[in-house]
């Protein structure tokens, strides 16, 4: 995917480059920032999938998705560290390679870190259809989402995401494969959008019956708030996060010569720490504002001290 933004860029004239490097710097995003957040992810993400692993109240399908969202997340992390440990050993001299051997490993970590790119984008919407069953089939979710049922989807996710990243790594310089991902990416913002919104209207709803009836109480509206602030939080971190890499992709098909285009690609690694960032603020979404969870990430921190 870096390549990709090199080579549109590459197909310019040395003019229109020339014209454009007088405008758009960049941003020179120091290597430390890449190094900390990936730690940081990686030891949250790790924290997460102990914890549902050594309490067995968080051993049920909506908890195996959050734990599968983390390893995701954790793959990302593990895989732009190695990807940025192996950089620097070959700049300063340290690792000393075939360039065709370096190109076999650069392919292993694009693929790895593509597969973890789209199976975390997969697992939000898994988490998101997940939530949509609780709200509107709470009395049938048990028989709907049963534990055999969670394992095939999960096993789906990471069986279709390998190997469409495969693919999509292998076939990259193609404007097809782009376009396949920009429509998964805006797939998932679709639907986590309608699904989001259809559980916000009928919490809407629930509070309009209740204000037909009585008076609402405080900690009901309170209630009603904290829903409404999490699914802004949750649809806004995605697109903040997510959106800026594809509408990238979008660019290098639509206009990769564009001085505008060509000023907005100068701006890549910013868009690669955001979708870092990603990484470190799913586990405070989705994992920590769970009160068992956050119990059980206090004993796991508890027994490592």
């Amino acid at each position: 995917l870096r390549e990709a933004s090199n080579a549109s860029e590459g197909n310019q004239s040395n003019a229109t480059v020339g014209a454009s490097a007088g405008r758009c710097q960049g941003l020179d995003i120091p290597n430390e920032l890449f190094l900390a957040l990936g730690l940081v992810s990686l030891v949250e993400n790790l924290l997460v999938v102990a914890a549902i692993l050594k309490n067995r109240n968080l051993h049920s399908p909506t908890y195996y998705f959050i734990g599968c969202l983390a390893v995701s997340d954790m793959l990302v992390s593990i895989s732009n560290l190695a990807e940025m440990l192996f950089m620097l050993l070959l700049e300063h001299g340290v690792l000393v390679m075939r360039p065709s051997i370096v190109r076999h490993m650069d392919s292993v970590i694009d693929t790895l870190i593509c597969s973890s790119v789209v199976s975390s984008l997969s697992f939000l919407g898994v988490i998101a259809v997940d939530r949509y069953i609780t709200i509107f089939y709470a009395l049938r979710y048990h028989s709907i989402m049963t534990l055999q049922r969670a394992v095939v989807t999960m096993a789906s996710v990471w069986l279709a995401s390998t190997a469409s990243s495969t693919v999509l790594i292998t076939y990259y310089h193609s404007n097809t494969i782009r376009l396949c991902l920009i429509g998964f990416f805006l797939f998932m913002l679709v639907l986590m959008l309608v699904l989001y919104i259809h559980m916000f209207a009928l919490a809407r709803h629930h509070l309009h019956s209740i204000s037909s009836q009585q008076k609402p109480t405080t900690a009901y509206r309170g209630g009603s708030l904290k829903g409404a602030v999490t699914l802004t939080i949750l649809l806004g971190v995605f697109f903040i996060c997510w959106g800026p890499f594809f509408f990238h992709l979008i660019l290098i098909v639509t206009c990769p010569t564009n001085p505008f285009c060509t000023c907005f690609f100068s701006y890549f690694n910013l868009f690669l720490v955001l979708m870092i960032c990603n990484s470190v603020i799913d586990p405070l979404i989705y994992a920590f504002r769970s009160q068992e969870l956050r119990r059980t990430l206090r004993e796991v921190v508890t027994c490592f001290w």
